[in-house]
């Protein structure tokens, strides 16, 4: 069974080729890239798969509560599907971060 949400953030994360380093040695490596757009996008999208997952295991609790839901291991998936979607985006947040701080710091 295949996680709609992990499959959105992992799609957004870039791959890299050689062919895509090859253009940071051109004098032409300060110009603004095509693609600044598309990773905001990407983090949108896959944000928006968490809270599409959170809500989707937030309805199922709601039926298993109100006992309008016939089988409870829907629910019981929805909910480990939930945590590790956000854990996974808790994690890649952390890393950004750290990386973020990581190039703040170096020295000129």
């Amino acid at each position: 069974m295949t996680m709609p949400a992990i499959s959105a953030i992992t799609a957004a994360l870039p791959t890299t080729s050689t062919s895509a380093l090859s253009g940071l040695e051109s004098p032409d490596a300060t110009a603004p890239s095509a693609t600044s757009g598309d990773f905001a996008s990407m983090l949108t999208k896959g944000l928006n798969a968490v809270e599409t997952t959170q809500d989707k295991a937030d309805g199922l609790a709601v039926k298993a509560a109100t006992g309008d839901l016939t089988d409870i291991h829907d629910y019981t998936i929805a909910a480990t599907q939930a945590s590790l979607v956000t854990e996974l985006a808790t994690t890649l947040r952390t890393k950004g971060v750290d990386a973020f701080n990581q190039i703040m710091g170096m020295q000129d």
